[in-house]
């Protein structure tokens, strides 16, 4: 049983966001603390439908992350950057899909599981801020 071309090259679920994705380099967000880049955030998209894609990069992580691929995002979230007040250095931050309201589950760097509030996109806790990363590509952000 043969395959035709344009079965073999269906790019594998994870990578389609339409019915033609062309997924591009587009920039960093870099993490400063102290104006020193401890990590930053690439962002990806596609050329056809303009949805966005990120990961997370940790300097001096060196481990691959659980998904291959461009992670999936929802059409109601939003990429963004968790920031921890009670964390140092690497720790501090976390890439993370946010929905407008509601809730979200994080784990600590010991291992337990919080619940922040989230309002307008944004994380409302005294301990936690965000912002959004689309809303900050080709610059550096001071956490």
């Amino acid at each position: 049983m043969s395959e035709t071309p344009s079965e073999t090259t269906k790019p594998p679920e994870i990578y389609k966001c339409c019915d033609n994705p062309q997924i591009t380099y587009l920039a960093p967000v870099n993490i400063n603390i102290d104006e020193r880049t401890i990590g930053s955030v690439d962002v990806w998209r596609c050329a056809a439908c303009m949805k966005s894609f990120c990961e997370e990069k940790t300097l001096g992580i060196e481990s691959i992350t659980d998904i291959v691929g461009m992670p999936r995002i929802e059409n109601d979230e939003k990429w963004a950057v968790i920031i921890s007040k009670l964390q140092k250095g690497k720790d501090k931050w976390k890439l993370v899909k946010l929905k407008q309201n509601g809730m979200i589950k994080i784990e600590t760097v010991d291992e337990k599981v919080i619940e922040l509030k989230i309002q307008d996109y944004k994380i409302v806790d005294d301990y936690h801020s965000s912002f959004l990363v689309l809303d900050h590509i080709h610059h550096a952000v001071e956490i």
